[in-house]
């Protein structure tokens, strides 16, 4: 009598990465299985997933096939954190065959919210610390980088008034000591373990301090019956309220005589424009313009004279 031919694996199990929440499919073959069963087991936590085609385990997730052949699937459905592992298709042979097959789970990165500090801000007056946090999860581990929404430098400042200017920042929290109003503006935090997508979050970095007006032009001359425009340059935060008024004291309200406007450079930076129409005498003389926060106040002087033309 001839002997049965004992079963053997035609092929190895194929290791798998995936992306969590993806399927992914173990395939077994084997052949002259004759009465013998195909098992699948989880080996590193010795659990029987399958018998043939009757499922062990608990797991809706988990799905067994067979082409009624030579081949044995292990599918799993929507795969998750936990079925990372080794894997193990197993005859029960004497002594047992079996192959294994390693499972990797990559999950692309998150970023978990705050729960200490304002959402997505940082406020502090001029020369204080304001610290972004940004703390990602995924598999493998993300790394954060910190960038400038305007292209702009980050400035890293310390001790001894040491300066150090990058264009990204690597690490989960972001420090800036000393903070100045060319801090202001929009960073973001980029977190990247190489599964895409990248993820990042935006935060504003809000610096207060009080208002500062400069003057280019203190000294306008005019003939009688022209128009002129006044500018004062303000920088100020929180935004300040701007007016201008006649050295006498007399506020000036916007009119056909009087317009005034308020041009916006950035963040903090504003131009206010005073257009005269129409030149009288009783013009001459001197303007003021002042802007005030909850901060402080600060004020700049024109002073209009006739020319003869």
């Amino acid at each position: 009598q001839i002997p049965k031919p004992e079963p053997e694996f035609l092929a190895a199990l194929e290791n798998q990465t995936v992306t969590q929440g993806r399927d992914i499919v173990f395939t077994c073959v084997v052949n002259h299985l004759s009465s013998y069963k195909v098992a699948w087991i989880k080996s590193d936590s010795k659990a029987i997933l399958a018998i043939n085609t009757h499922m062990v385990a608990q797991n809706p997730r988990l799905e067994v096939t067979h082409n009624g052949h030579n081949t044995w699937k292990l599918k799993v459905h929507n795969v998750q954190k936990s079925d990372a592992g080794t894997y193990m298709c197993q005859i029960n042979t004497d002594p047992m065959r079996s192959q294994l097959g390693v499972l990797n789970v990559v999950i692309p990165p998150d970023i978990l919210p705050d729960n200490e500090s304002a959402e997505g801000s940082g406020i502090s007056i001029e020369g204080g610390i304001i610290r972004l946090k940004c703390k990602a999860v995924g598999v493998p581990d993300p790394t954060v980088s910190w960038r400038r929404e305007d292209g702009k430098n980050i400035v890293l400042r310390h001790e001894g008034g040491r300066e150090k200017a990058v264009k990204s920042f690597d690490g989960e929290v972001l420090t800036l000591t000393n903070v100045q109003r060319t801090d202001m503006g929009i960073y973001f935090c980029i977190a990247r373990n190489g599964i895409p997508p990248l993820i990042s979050k935006r935060f504003e970095v809000i610096v207060h301090f009080h208002p500062l007006i400069s003057v280019t032009n203190q000294l306008l001359a005019s003939p009688i019956a022209r128009d002129v425009v006044m500018q004062c340059e303000v920088q100020a935060s929180p935004k300040a309220m701007n007016h201008w008024m006649r050295d006498t004291g007399e506020k000036i309200i916007s009119s056909d005589k009087y317009v005034m406007e308020e041009l916006q450079k950035n963040e903090y930076s504003l131009q206010m424009n005073l257009r005269i129409r129409n030149i009288e005498r009783r013009d001459i003389g001197g303007y003021i313009c002042t802007s005030s926060n909850a901060l402080g106040k600060a004020e700049g002087t024109v002073r209009l004279q006739g020319k003869v033309d």
